[in-house]
């Protein structure tokens, strides 16, 4: 236990050291703009969000994200999820993919109604550029 706990007090300033790091791997840039996807495809004008991650080092690059559409949302009410994949990790973004729940929305997908759902938020998405 002794050496668990030497152990602990060992590397414990590496840690903090890579937490400053991790928090700036985050994009507010594409979270916001994961949050535009979610808004265009829902047809609602605001969205709560709950927990937001993004990730700009990853290819591609993307964010994903925990939502509630209620308008006074409890804790335990972000029980929606949507994953955004983006070409590019910086504006313009150009939207690649995007999941919510289960299913998938992007120009590739086979079914006909969800890439034409992809191609209507890119659609959206391309006009907020302007």
């Amino acid at each position: 236990m002794r050496n668990a706990s030497l152990a602990v007090l060992i590397t414990l300033p590496a840690l903090i050291s890579i937490a400053p790091q991790m928090a700036r791997a985050q994009s507010a840039e594409l979270e916001q703009a994961c949050v535009a996807v979610a808004k265009s495809f829902m047809l609602v004008p605001t969205l709560k969000t709950g927990v937001v991650q993004s990730f700009p080092e990853l290819d591609p690059p993307g964010a994903r994200l925990t939502y509630s559409t209620r308008a006074n949302p409890e804790p335990t009410d972000y029980t929606n999820e949507i994953n955004c994949e983006f070409d590019k990790a910086q504006a313009p973004f150009g939207l690649k993919r995007f999941c919510i729940s289960n299913t998938c929305y992007s120009a590739s997908e086979k079914e006909d109604e969800n890439r034409r759902r992809f191609l209507e938020v890119k659609a959206l998405m391309d006009r907020q550029k302007r």
